[in-house]
């Protein structure tokens, strides 16, 4: 049994950040510390954590509560300007689960938590960055949440220790989440076909699956590096001309592929 709640004590902070390390081998020029969870969660930051409440011996998770942390997601309080007045969000900088317990839905069952407990708080906005190359990533970003993108940043990081960014720029999708939106109540209750609420979609961009194995190999990272800096151009001149990631397929080949058409929503400004 998986229990999510809000981490509490410096116990599980550590925890939080001994799975950043295990999950992108970051080094302490990137990893978040325990003192920097601390303060966020003063100041209105989110950091849950996916605990297996019976413990796991053979995983090598014990019964306390540190030890059982087998996923978190990590948000920082932001103020922007949204149809031109200042509103409080939420940027979620980190959500990571332990790789034993991957795929089992834990990851999303976090994102709708940060997304309960915002509502709580009367946050609508949710934002974050995630790599336009990781397919599963925006698979349930977009698919699964029900999150748009319309801007890219180049880049974004700098140079970054993470094994799973392979020496590649830190090119980011910004993901804009409106929890309370038709569109997103829509998918979250398994709606997909109707997240692009109608939208005609103009353009699509395409990750190939192979992109792993590339990112992987000394050989491959060229190739890896080439459908970067092609897919960004794409997405830069599609944002320029107003357009929006509304949604995201995987074909038959389990390629991913993005698709861009006009958003519903109104633009935010200052975004």
């Amino acid at each position: 049994m998986i229990e999510i709640r809000t981490c509490e004590g410096l116990d599980e902070l550590e925890a939080c950040v001994e799975l950043q390390i295990a999950t992108w081998g970051y080094d302490a020029s990137d990893v978040v510390p325990r003192k920097s969870f601390l303060v966020s969660q003063a100041i209105g930051g989110q950091l849950l954590g996916a605990f297996e409440t019976a413990g796991n011996r053979e995983q090598g998770i014990g019964n306390s509560s540190a030890k059982s942390l087998v996923g978190f997601a990590f948000s920082m309080p932001g103020l922007k300007i949204f149809n031109g007045s200042p509103q409080p969000y939420l940027h979620s900088h980190m959500l990571a689960v332990r790789e034993p317990y991957r795929n089992r839905g834990i990851g999303a069952e976090l994102k709708r938590a940060q997304r309960c407990e915002a509502l709580s708080r009367g946050i609508r906005h949710m934002e974050w960055t995630f790599d336009p190359l990781e397919i599963k990533n925006a698979y349930l970003n977009i698919h699964r949440l029900g999150v748009i993108a319309r801007a890219y940043r180049v880049n974004f990081y700098g140079v970054s220790s993470s094994r799973l960014q392979a020496g590649l720029p830190t090119d980011r999708l910004v993901a804009e989440w409106e929890l309370d939106s038709p569109r997103v109540e829509a998918v979250l209750k398994g709606n997909s076909a109707n997240a692009t609420e109608a939208g005609v979609i103009e353009e699509q961009i395409l990750v190939p699956a192979s992109i792993y194995q590339w990112k992987a190999s000394d050989e491959g990272r060229k190739q890896a590096l080439e459908v970067q800096s092609e897919n960004r151009q794409k997405f830069q001149a599609a944002f320029q001309r107003g357009l929006a990631v509304i949604g995201f397929t995987l074909d038959a080949e389990g390629n991913g592929v993005y698709e861009l058409g006009w958003p519903v929503t109104n633009p935010k400004q200052g975004l």
